[in-house]
């Protein structure tokens, strides 16, 4: 089976599950121009497969040595890892630093990460929930947390420690709906993937949503409520209309208000954009779940080109995940 690189902890489980062995490394602390940041991490098996990365490959190998080391005595552990400048240069660094990783053996010891621990966290991830795991360096005790607990993390997709703790912040990928295959879509496609979002087109129209004008990309020519559903809409999601035509965009609009997505923003001028609310008035959205909706889409820049306007549509989008309250 493939394994996406940022299915690290499903590889170590499936290794643990096979009775290979496995530990799991993670990046908790390192320095400023990082090649792997804070949360990273590399799955060591009992027979020595590797998948992930804690570096640009300048520690790896001694990291994967001590996870070994785990597996034998059972113990988690934290290594720091000085980088010489020489050593920093050459993996593409400025300058050198420090890198610390914590490494942890699966398993039922006192000091190692148990498998129904992980079990947990792998079945969260598939649901698409967010969850943090937390590790105490200290006493070596381990639990699963929420949102509501470290809000602020969650927002920022932000690892670290508080005090003792290390928190992982493990949240579902961003994910994209763009709703009419117009000019604007085609760069605002490549720019959300360029961004890290998993990003969907689409358009009934086949003639519009085709192959040959959007090459590579993933298209679905259903109803855009009917699209919607089939995507599923949370809130690591962002939904973009951009037909200009009501029959389209208001279902696509209407299935979006009704859904927890992070954002939603709609092509058209303030007097669409007045049109539109009426119609959604009409609907029985009232002002709150209309003033969820960025229209007209996209941070005022003077954007003049599909280019530059999918520009700030992405600004708009990535202002919005990472500053909101």
């Amino acid at each position: 089976m493939t394994q996406s690189f940022d299915d690290i902890p499903e590889t170590a489980l499936a290794w643990h599950q096979a009775g290979k062995g496995a530990a799991l490394a993670t990046v908790v602390e390192t320095w400023g121009s990082a090649p792997r940041p804070v949360g990273s991490q590399l799955a060591i098996s009992g027979a020595g497969e590797i998948a992930g990365s804690v570096s640009g490959g300048c520690v790896e190998g001694a990291v994967v040595v001590e996870a070994m080391d785990a597996l034998e005595d059972h113990k988690s552990r934290i290594l720091e890892f000085g980088v010489s400048d020489d050593e920093a240069f050459a993996v593409g660094l400025a300058c050198g630093g420090t890198i610390r990783v914590l490494v942890e053996p699966i398993g039922d010891a006192a000091q190692a990460l148990r498998a129904a621990i992980l079990e947990e966290l792998c079945a969260a991830r598939a649901d698409r929930r967010a969850m943090a795991y937390v590790v105490d360096t200290d006493a070596w005790t381990r639990r699963l947390a929420g949102v509501a607990d470290y809000p602020a993390r969650f927002r920022a997709d932000k690892s670290g420690f508080d005090e003792a703790e290390f928190i992982a912040i493990h949240n579902p990928p961003l994910r994209m709906a763009v709703v009419g295959a117009v000019h604007i879509a085609q760069p605002l496609m490549v720019m959300a993937r360029l961004a890290g979002y998993d990003a969907v087109l689409i358009d009934p129209r086949e003639a519009f949503g085709s192959a040959a004008r959007f090459p590579g990309e993933t298209i679905l020519h259903d109803w855009p409520d009917e699209a919607l559903a089939g995507f599923g809409l949370d809130a690591r999601t962002a939904v973009v209309t951009l037909t200009h035509d009501p029959k389209l965009d208001d279902p696509a609009i209407i299935t979006a208000l009704r859904s927890d997505v992070f954002y939603l923003g709609c092509l058209g001028s303030m007097r669409t954009h007045a049109k539109r609310v009426a119609r959604l008035t009409e609907h029985g959205f009232n002002s709150a779940d209309v003033a969820r909706i960025h229209a007209p889409v996209g941070l005022d820049l003077g954007s003049k080109s599909p280019a530059e306007i999918a520009v700030s549509v992405m600004a708009e989008i990535t202002e919005t995940l990472r500053k909101r309250v």
